[in-house]
């Protein structure tokens, strides 16, 4: 279960919260507000301008991987989304992560009355990927989830034991391979898993292999439910291969 606020913390939070209002207009002088994704000025510091919200493609419904575990994706990956993605995990603007979590949330179901809270389980990043990039994305995503109330973020549920190579341009079972053992279940945390919901959370998800072995290694500990949520969905070869194409530039 979530911890309930102490007292003492909800009035900082509610100080904090009234000293961001305050200082907004001289935040905005000093910093216009402008469009995470094209750059173009806006009204205000969170969201996009109107353009790129109209091209942001939505799901209909959400979908199912192959082995019928939920989805709930924020966007089809397009060319607003991997400008957001781009900026956020490459561009080291790690502010996004609460935009990108509150379009997020709009996709998760509700809980089922009685039950605790799912845990929010982010995909693993190698220790030497940590350290050079500096934070891991989806953990970012993971606890601002948390903090909009929709479960509970247990960073290091998982691990990533070894470092692995891209997979564009493998196939299935190739894939599945070269993730083999790569990502298992950090043993202090399984207990917590077993008997509730558990969210895997990803900025982008791609041909779905990291995530199957992630959503394997956490099957061991018998959740009572597993699911994904991510930013951006892959939906078809073009997108996939855009992506590939961005992993292998320098810039990642």
């Amino acid at each position: 279960m979530l911890e309930e606020s102490k007292p003492c913390d909800k009035q900082v939070m509610a100080v904090v919260a009234q000293l961001a209002r305050q200082l907004a207009p001289v935040v905005d002088v000093l910093y216009p507000p402008r469009c995470p994704a094209c750059g173009i000025a806006i009204a205000r510091q969170a969201g996009l301008c109107g353009e790129c919200w109209s091209t942001l493609e939505v799901p209909a419904v959400a979908m199912t991987d192959d082995a019928g575990i939920p989805v709930y994706a924020a966007s089809l990956y397009g060319d607003t989304s991997r400008k957001l993605v781009l900026a956020f995990k490459h561009g080291g603007r790690i502010a996004l992560a609460k935009l990108l979590a509150q379009l997020i949330a709009a996709r998760l179901p509700g809980v089922p009355a009685g039950d605790a809270p799912p845990l929010l389980v982010p995909v693993p990043l190698h220790p030497w990927r940590l350290w050079s990039r500096g934070f891991n994305q989806a953990a970012l995503l993971a606890k601002e989830l948390e903090r909009l109330g929709c479960g509970e973020a247990l960073v290091d549920g998982l691990r990533r034991n070894r470092r692995t190579p891209s997979l564009g341009g493998l196939g299935r079972e190739a894939r599945e391979h070269v993730l083999r053992g790569s990502i298992t279940l950090h043993a202090a945390k399984a207990e917590r898993l077993a008997g509730r919901h558990v969210i895997l959370v990803d900025d982008v998800l791609t041909s779905g292999a990291t995530s199957r072995a992630c959503l394997a290694a956490m099957a061991a500990a018998r959740p009572l439910s597993l699911a994904v949520a991510c930013f951006a969905q892959v939906s078809n070869a073009e997108g996939l291969e855009s992506l590939v194409k961005e992993k292998a530039s320098p810039k990642t």
